[in-house]
């Protein structure tokens, strides 16, 4: 949820900033953002396997009580993977990075990667490798609940984050990021590899040269290029977003987050001065306070804070 957090107010941010012109007005800006970019395109994946990975380990549980050795343990792997993969991935960018960034028009900042051999294991591989361990993960998972649904149901049972509608729920999730990452990466490496020469790996030298170089493109350009070149720009643009409305269509009804509206909703009301109150009775009553400020002859400011009950 973070990564798709993250990934979508950076293109939110591009979108904004370069909306209908392809001017390098904030440099550190793309710098950062191209590497919100790039972690994201494995850290969505990376997130996806600690799911399967954690719903694995909760079918096949041996036993209904966890230790604070173990969860430690599996916050650990789940950091290990989620953050710390994506940042060594993100390092690694640079090798095959052929220089600064590109921007284009009504699309922001974007990174370049070289398009080489050694770029295709550095940086396309890895969706694919993650989703393949992810899928693996999800296939025992449905065989270890299918076999042991009893003690699954009594682990779920003494476990309070945990219900068993969010555990089908994650399953169905993580289950979807499966089927939409893996094709999905192997249609880029495709694109990747026919939209223009692979160019034989000649150097650090070769692939750095002139490295701080910032390249432009309007939109009449870029719109006007190859047909996979334009698909490849428009599914950068909007998978991120589709990202965002599944696990939002997955969680964002469910009874939690119904509660959590209406704790965030309380709260906001009960700020601005607005809140609900029980009577004795059982009936709701409003309570709106306000504050009338009286600047009189002499002044001095009086502060008056009336109550107003409106019984319904």
């Amino acid at each position: 949820m973070i990564w798709a957090a993250l990934a979508c107010l950076n293109q939110f941010v591009n979108s904004v900033v370069w909306a209908n012109n392809a001017i390098n007005t904030a440099p550190i800006w793309c710098d950062i953002s191209i590497r919100i970019m790039l972690g994201a395109s494995v850290g969505l994946p990376a997130a996806s396997l600690c799911i399967n990975r954690r719903l694995y380990e909760i079918s096949s549980v041996q036993s209904v009580a966890v230790s604070r050795a173990e969860k430690r343990r599996a916050v650990l792997d789940d950091t290990l993977i989620c953050v710390l993969f994506p940042v060594v991935f993100i390092a690694l960018q640079y090798v095959v990075q052929g220089h600064r960034f590109n921007i284009y028009e009504n699309i922001g900042c974007y990174p370049v990667i070289y398009n080489t051999f050694l770029a295709y294991f550095l940086s396309g591989m890895w969706p694919i490798v993650i989703g393949i361990i992810s899928g693996t993960y999800c296939a025992l998972s449905l065989r270890s609940f299918a076999r042991r649904r009893v003690e699954l149901g009594q682990f779920l049972a003494l476990n309070k984050s945990l219900t068993i509608s969010r555990y089908f729920r994650l399953m169905a999730l993580a289950t979807t990021e499966i089927m939409l990452t893996t094709p999905l990466a192997i249609f880029t490496i495709w694109l990747n590899a026919t939209a223009s020469k692979i160019d034989p790996w000649r150097g650090w030298a070769d692939a750095h040269l002139d490295y701080s170089r910032v390249e432009l493109f309007p939109a009449i350009l870029w719109r006007n290029g190859s047909h996979s070149e334009i698909i490849g720009m428009e599914l950068s643009r909007w998978l991120i977003p589709l990202c965002a409305l599944i696990f939002f269509s997955f969680f964002g009804f469910a009874d939690e987050a119904k509660r959590n509206y209406h704790a965030a909703f309380s709260a906001f009301m009960k700020r601005v001065g607005i809140q609900k109150k029980f009577t004795t009775s059982g009936q709701k009553s409003l309570t709106i306070g306000f504050v009338i400020f009286d600047i009189q002859c002499s002044h001095s400011l009086t502060l008056v804070y009336l109550d107003l009950l409106l019984s319904k």
